[in-house]
Order: C-alpha cells, then structure tokens, then sequence
C-alpha cells in the first residue's frame, strides 16, 4: 500500500523549520545566538550551553545497536505521548478523518484526538481483552486513518495477537501503531522489526518502564524510513534535550542493570498475582504480561480508598469502559508488595 495518500497534505507540503545544528554540531558555533560563554550550571561531562542535535544521531546508533533495528528507522519523542500526538497530526486532518482505539486502553490515545480535534471511534477489545477483529475491519472506513493498539494493553496487561494485527495491516488501507511500552516485561522480542517491513505499521517504546527512567521523559518510535522522515519534519526542532539524550545513552550501557530490573519485577509479579489468587473475596486476577496486575473485586472503590487511607495507592480503573469492577497495581519493592497484600487481606478477608 502507499503509506502517502493516508497523510494529511499540507503535511506532505510542509517545509520544515530548519534549526542551526541540523548541518554542524562541532567547530566554532557562532550561528545559533547560544550563550556561547558557557552555561550557570557547569559539568565536564555535559555542555548545557549548545543547543542539542535535532537529528539525534547519538541516540538512534545506541538504540539500533540495542535492538537490531536500522538507525533510519528510529525516531524520539518526549515521552511516548508526543510520538503518539505526531501520528494524530501527521495523518488525521482536524474534524475530517478518525481513529480508531479499542477500549479499555491507554486514555492519550482520546486525549489527543480530542486535543487535535479528530474522532476517536472505540471498538471496544472482545471478552478477553484482544481485537474484535470482524469488528475493527467494519468499523473501518475511507475516514480511518489510524488504528492504535496498546501491546501488552494498559490496564487488561495482555498481549494483543500478532496474527490479528497483522491482518489488519495486510487488509486495510490504515496506518497501525501499536504501544509497546511494557514489551520489556513480556519476555517476547515485539514487532519492531516488523515495523521496518511493514509501510503502515509502527511500533512506540519508551524507556519509562522496565528502564526505570519515567522522569526523564523519552521514547521512541520504530517505523518506515517514510513515516520517520514524517515524524522529523513536524517535531520541535530541538525535542529531546542535552540532559536527556546523555542519560538515556548511560543507560543504555547498562544493559546488565535493565535485565536485573526486569528479572525482579517479574519475580514480584508472579508473587503479587499468587497472593491475589489466594485471597477468596478477589473476583478476577487478569495474567499479566506487564509491570502491574488487573484484579476485580466487588466494590473496588471502598477498596481503593481503604488502601489509600493506608498510604498504599494503587490505581482504581472500575469506571473504564469495559472494565467495570477492576483495580490496578503495579509492581514495588518487596517492602511495598508485602504491605500491599497485607492490607488488602485486612479490607477483603
């Protein structure tokens, strides 16, 4: 399929702001109006008083090398919401053209819908929290022009199949980007490489997860050469700054700390789930191939406010669509797991 004819075309038109470190990022920079000095906050390691690289060349090497995808493939955003807003920009025009998100799901995916002024059509996920494929195909029409998915889903924290979403990108003339946030947690490769092959088919990660750096705000993104390029000519042009590039790349070298972190989460994971199974007045416990864990019980709000009044907040997702009855915890340390499940016992034993 021709990926083009689904972008908006003052986006195809668009030429881009064209910032002073797109051509030189060395020599003597007296082209950008930088305090060229220095900067009040001085580090040997970190220049603060030049502007970052727009291109981030740094980042998307590390990155390729990481996970074996080309580095033309790559691109980062503040956070994954940013890259999920680019998408909304890039090919839905305001008031015209939808998107189709399948509930219950991440809230940004509407928010930025909303926020952009483009529809947001749910086909709500089938009763085991994976794609209603005949109803997604159906729902489908010459407005839809992306489809979001969350893989593992936040908050039912399951894998959507492979198999579906590929017949959904092999069926329709829409472009498919799937969130894989919490893939780290999965123990399974993703489908980035396949987003390398697939011209409408993109794959989000962030590094707030399993790399323990949700304050740094970064994530990326694995598509076409063509859809990246698209991703670069609508961003800030200096979005990922100095401070966060060098920190995630000191991360990144520290593979062996990343696995050591999964590794537990998921030990505590398995606990949580098997403590949550015994307890007799917990309706549901929803596998998880995520960071946290789904589980029903009957009055989910006096449960949330019970463990609040315990300084244990945990995340009361009962009023989502499709979701009634459920509450959401992530995963702590061994201390906050264990105070966790004992107070849980108090309110429901």
């Amino acid at each position: 399929m021709n990926v083009e004819n689904l972008v908006r075309k003052n986006i195809l038109n668009l030429k881009p702001y064209t910032s002073a470190r797109e051509s030189h990022l060395d020599g003597i920079l007296l082209d950008a109006n930088e305090n060229s000095i220095g900067s009040v906050v001085a580090h040997d390691w970190l220049e603060l008083n030049r502007y970052p690289d727009p291109n981030q060349r740094a980042l998307r090497k590390a990155v390729s090398d990481l996970i074996s995808v080309p580095q033309e493939n790559l691109f980062f955003g503040v956070g994954s919401d940013e890259i999920i807003e680019l998408f909304v920009k890039i090919f839905c025009n305001p008031r015209e053209d939808e998107v189709i998100i399948c509930e219950p799901t991440y809230g940004m995916y509407k928010v930025c819908c909303d926020t952009n002024d483009v529809a947001a059509k749910n086909v709500p996920l089938d009763s085991n929290f994976d794609i209603d494929l005949d109803a997604v195909k159906n729902a489908v029409t010459e407005k839809t022009k992306l489809i979001f998915l969350c893989s593992p889903n936040n908050p039912s924290a399951n894998m959507l199949s492979k198999e579906k979403i590929f017949e959904l990108a092999k069926s329709k003339e829409v472009m498919i980007v799937v969130d894989e946030a919490y893939i780290d947690f999965a123990k399974h490769s993703g489908l980035a490489k396949e987003a390398v092959q697939t011209p409408n088919f993109a794959v989000i990660r962030t590094f707030s997860k399993a790399w323990g750096m949700a304050a740094v705000r970064c994530g990326y993104s694995v598509a076409s050469e063509f859809v990246t390029k698209l991703l670069f000519k609508v961003k800030a042009p200096y979005n990922i700054n100095k401070l966060t590039s060098d920190i995630i790349l000191r991360a990144i070298s520290n593979k062996e700390k990343y696995l050591k972190l999964v590794d537990e989460i998921l030990n505590e994971r398995n606990r949580i789930a098997a403590a949550l199974e015994e307890i007799k007045r917990v309706k549901k416990v929803l596998p998880s191939d995520a960071n946290f864990i789904s589980f029903a019980v009957d009055k989910p709000q006096t449960v949330f406010s019970y463990l609040e009044s315990k300084g244990i907040i945990i995340r009361d997702r009962s009023n989502q669509f499709n979701f009634n009855g459920y509450l959401r915890v992530s995963v702590g340390t061994i201390e906050e797991n264990n105070k966790f499940i004992e107070e849980l016992k108090n309110i429901l034993l």
